[in-house]
């Protein structure tokens, strides 16, 4: 487990953490070459799509929900009501949308990662993969990190549909905002470059997740407990890469690009640019 307080448990994790770069290395060079699995990456795509997309969907209709709730008021108030819309569309392509859906796949898929491969490392698996001279980043990582950067901007760009979708209809029902001013502002603030970004952003994460969760699984050690701490430690530093990643994007990526500035005019109105 992630223990920070704890010199020891620092100095694993971040050995681990090493490790998992070198990994990804590993995994970018194999894949050059083409090593590519195609039975266990077909099942492990179903896995982390089609059985992750009904909460990761529910998850974005409620978020879109709520912060329509929480803006609508405000912006109606100071007679900005007709850009609700473009705000939640910006909210979920930029941040919300690639996020939380890289946050539920990380605690449910990735959890499964490293606790399958490590089950697999404390029973002694992985030692007979190799004596069946199978390598094991060919078997059980490629094919969960292409699992992930292929299925996890799926997802992403679905949830931002739900999560839109959420929103609308709280703005209709609520807040009486018409669905047509609602689409059309999204249409007018929302920039082609905001849905690149977020695919892009969605494929790193999900290399970040799997990685981290199959690594996490290769080192495990201690048996049964030591599968525990692995699963528990695969999802926390998934969560630290996913948040430091936005971070860093945030601080480099719009910088210099198109800003969102509110200045409220003489008729009240509200001014974008």
């Amino acid at each position: 487990m992630v223990n920070l307080g704890n010199k020891g448990g620092l100095q694993k994790w971040s050995q681990r953490l090493v490790a998992a770069m070198f990994l990804s290395g590993q995994v970018f060079l194999h894949l050059l070459q083409g090593k590519i699995h195609r039975r266990n990456t077909i099942e492990q795509m179903t896995i982390v799509g089609p059985k992750s997309a009904i909460i990761a969907l529910l998850t974005s209709t409620f978020v879109g929900m709520v912060f329509t709730i929480q803006v609508a008021k405000e912006f109606i108030n100071v007679g900005a009501g007709s850009f609700v819309g473009g705000v939640l569309g910006i909210a979920l392509t930029r941040e919300l949308s690639p996020v939380l859906t890289a946050v539920v796949v990380a605690g449910r898929v990735g959890s499964a990662f490293a606790a399958e491969i490590g089950t697999m490392r404390v029973t002694e698996q992985i030692d007979a993969l190799y004596m069946l001279k199978t390598d094991p980043i060919d078997y059980l990582v490629i094919p969960r990190v292409l699992a992930c950067c292929v299925m996890l901007p799926i997802l992403t760009l679905m949830s931002l549909i739900t999560g839109t979708l959420g929103g609308l209809v709280i703005a209709d029902n609520l807040y009486k905002i018409s669905p047509y001013s609602f689409i059309y502002s999204i249409q007018t603030l929302v920039q082609p470059w905001d849905i690149i970004s977020t695919v892009i952003k969605a494929v790193v994460f999900g290399g970040v997740i799997a990685v981290i969760g199959c690594n996490w699984g290769l080192t495990t050690t201690g048996g049964a407990k030591g599968v525990g701490q692995s699963t528990t430690a695969a999802v926390v530093t998934s969560l630290i890469g996913i948040f430091a990643l936005t971070s860093f994007y945030l601080g480099f990526s719009f910088k210099g690009q198109v800003q969102l500035i509110l200045n409220k005019n003489k008729t009240g109105s509200i001014v974008f640019f």
